[in-house]
């Protein structure tokens, strides 16, 4: 979900190659998700192996990343840890969401109705403990680092961000923002009705006359995942009317936890138990996850690697990403 700050925002459209020879830090959890109710087939089923294996996520990771580093960009993963108490209503709000949208989808599937099933079948995706692994062994094996965050992802690769591990960060959810990421990267999943696009911290911030303190008492005004319901009939741009004014407190009295909410954008927790290392990829053991195991493509697999390859030269030049 994320909070509605897309409003508030200056979003600037960039192509792919602006991200050569740059290290990102791509939300795992927030694009693995993407591939998972995107890449689906007619009737809304997610694409299986012959033993019913569900391997959506699989094809999503390995041939959009093959692209990223075809590019000469270097990503790495960062995992979501366990999710703080305060989130609790917003995961149970998404199980919801996909218990719902399963009866849809089953009705819509069974009438024929197969427009339909596919638009609930998106909504029904659930990122499992066995993706979660599949996913960080694919991406080891691609030679590619990937971070186990202890709480969100998203403050994670912020933390590193602002001190210069990564030149951005890759997610849909705006909250990044909120925990200082400088550069936050959206649409990285390079559908063609939404073109990537960059938003600039700074920028932002400088063009609203607020700081990020007074951004994130906006975000707790309008709704984030840890107060999901926020202050009732305020959106993002009355919240930065109140927050100019002065007035916040006035409606934050009424916001239980407020502060705590506060505090796990401000200090959230952090490791520092990890390396940053890019290496080639392995690719017998790639064929044995993709070709052996879950019977993709032999030709698109070792189409996908010569990519890899081809990227690889533009890798290790050193670039302005090497230095921001």
């Amino acid at each position: 979900m994320g909070v509605n700050l897309r409003d508030l925002t200056i979003r600037h459209e960039i192509n792919l190659s602006k991200l050569t020879g740059k290290k990102i830090a791509i939300d795992a959890y927030n694009i693995i998700f993407q591939f998972l109710s995107s890449i689906r087939q007619r009737d809304g089923t997610p694409l299986m192996d012959s033993e019913g294996n569900i391997t959506s996520h699989l094809s999503g990771l390995f041939y959009r990343t093959s692209k990223i580093l075809e590019q000469g960009i270097k990503p790495c993963f960062v995992f979501d840890g366990r999710p703080p108490e305060e989130k609790r209503e917003t995961v149970e709000a998404r199980k919801k969401i996909r218990e719902e949208a399963r009866e849809k989808y089953e009705a819509a599937k069974a009438a024929g109705r197969l427009a339909e099933a596919r638009k609930y079948a998106q909504q029904t995706s659930k990122l499992t403990k066995e993706m979660v692994s599949e996913s960080k062994e694919l991406i080891s094996a691609m030679g590619l680092p990937w971070i186990q965050a202890i709480a969100d992802g998203e403050a994670q690769a912020a933390y590193m961000a602002n001190k210069g591990q990564v030149w951005a960060v890759v997610s849909q959810d705006y909250d990044t923002l909120l925990f200082g990421t400088p550069r936050l990267i959206r649409n990285f999943s390079m559908s063609k009705n939404q073109p990537l696009e960059m938003i600039d911290l700074s920028e932002t911030l400088n063009f609203l006359a607020i700081d990020i303190n007074a951004f994130i008492k906006i975000a707790i005004l309008v709704g984030t995942d840890y107060n999901p319901k926020g202050y009732k009939g305020i959106g993002p741009k009355t919240a930065l009317k109140i927050v100019r004014r002065g007035d916040f407190q006035e409606y934050a009295d009424k916001i239980s936890n407020w502060r705590r909410i506060q505090k796990i954008f401000t200090k959230p927790p952090i490791t520092i138990d990890y390396t940053l290392n890019w290496t080639e990829p392995n690719e017998e053991k790639l064929r044995k996850i993709l070709i052996e195991r879950h019977e993709f493509s032999a030709k698109r697999v070792n189409n996908a690697l010569k990519r890899i390859l081809k990227g690889e030269s533009k890798r290790n030049q050193k670039g302005l990403g090497d230095y921001l």
